[in-house]
């Protein structure tokens, strides 16, 4: 009788593949992950950098990489490196700055700050999801899931870090919706999975970081605030406002993307993230604003300028790309720093 076969082994994922520089700043930062050094930048280039610009965006992308999956080939160490989080903190404080510099006459109450996103729009012509429901092509929505997959594919887990920092009602209201958000309990459901479950449909490849070199600036600054929320304890009001923001939008934009699935053909798959959010973001957008906000008020009266804040910045950070993509899309170009391939 033969011996049993072993029992297969588990195999680590080695974490994302890590890109290059697009300027001096990241071009420093990935060289000293690459080779296990102090990053090299001169003085004063922080400070000369583009708060929006291509350079300065990658280099927060790459050292908050480190607190999620890390790179291939990289030190888990280094998620901790002095270095690294000395010149973390000033990209920070730079694009922080930028941000409250755009937002100085943004709403400062929570009321103010969410009421508009409580309507729909009179003229939705600037709205992508509109345009991808009525008319978008089959092209603009894999490049459209191929930028959101650097968020979609970590889906919930900045927010995450938010639980520790709540307390009472906001903290059980909070982890009642991040249970749905992580598959309540199933890792079939989990929305990052059923991303790149839509990801296959569209003949894009659903590995964790792939499309990081075709993003461009305005995509890696929405996805880095969440990250620059989720890691200070003092801009949890913010990073809650933040989840506020994206939950109370989500379902009316999630309805249009899936009847732009179904009419473009993407496939089952494609269309059912989409049509799973509309039921789900409906019921998280009560319960993020009447539990998890009202409860963190009750606690923390304080922190309300900083919820509005984080609403406001999200709506932001997502017109600027919004109107990018529009703008190479009415141009008929990508919107991708490089074009997709089929996977």
């Amino acid at each position: 009788m033969p011996p049993p076969s072993p029992a297969p082994v588990a195999v680590a994922d080695p974490g994302p593949h890590l890109v290059g520089g697009r300027g001096v700043l990241s071009c420093a930062v990935s060289d000293a992950l690459r080779a296990g050094s102090p990053p090299q930048c001169a003085p004063g280039a922080v400070q000369e950098a583009d708060p929006w610009g291509e350079d300065l965006q990658l280099s927060l992308y790459l050292l908050y990489e480190l607190h999620y999956r890390g790179f291939d080939g990289v030190d888990d160490a280094r998620e901790w490196d002095p270095d690294l989080l000395r010149l973390r903190q000033a990209l920070e404080a730079r694009f922080l700055d930028a941000l409250r510099t755009e937002l100085s006459d943004a709403p400062r109450t929570v009321e103010d700050a969410f009421a508009p996103l409580l309507v729909e729009p009179i003229d939705p012509s600037g709205s992508l999801s509109h345009h991808l429901a009525t008319e978008g092509e089959l092209w603009q929505l894999r490049e459209y899931a191929a930028l959101r997959s650097l968020y979609h594919l970590k889906e919930a887990d900045p927010h995450a870090w938010v639980i520790p920092r709540l307390t009472g009602r906001a903290k059980a209201a909070m982890v009642a919706i991040e249970y749905d958000e992580f598959g309540a309990g199933r890792a079939d459901r989990i929305h990052a999975q059923l991303f790149a479950d839509l990801m296959i449909d569209l003949g894009l490849d659903p590995t964790y970081g792939r499309y990081l070199d075709q993003a461009p600036a305005p995509l890696l600054a929405s996805v880095n605030l969440m990250s620059l929320f989720g890691l200070h304890r003092a801009m949890r009001g913010a990073l809650v406002g933040h989840f506020a923001c994206v939950e109370v939008t989500s379902s009316p934009g999630s309805r249009r993307l899936a009847k732009a699935m179904r009419r473009c053909g993407a496939g089952p798959a494609a269309e059912h993230f989409y049509a799973e959010h509309v039921e789900a973001d409906a019921v998280h957008e009560q319960v993020v604003r009447h539990e998890v906000i009202d409860g963190l008020l009750a606690d923390e009266p304080g922190l309300e300028e900083d919820i509005a804040f984080g609403c406001a910045a999200t709506v932001f950070l997502e017109d600027r790309l919004a109107s990018h993509i529009r703008e190479a899309w009415d141009h008929e170009r990508s919107a991708l720093r490089m074009l997709l391939h089929e996977h």
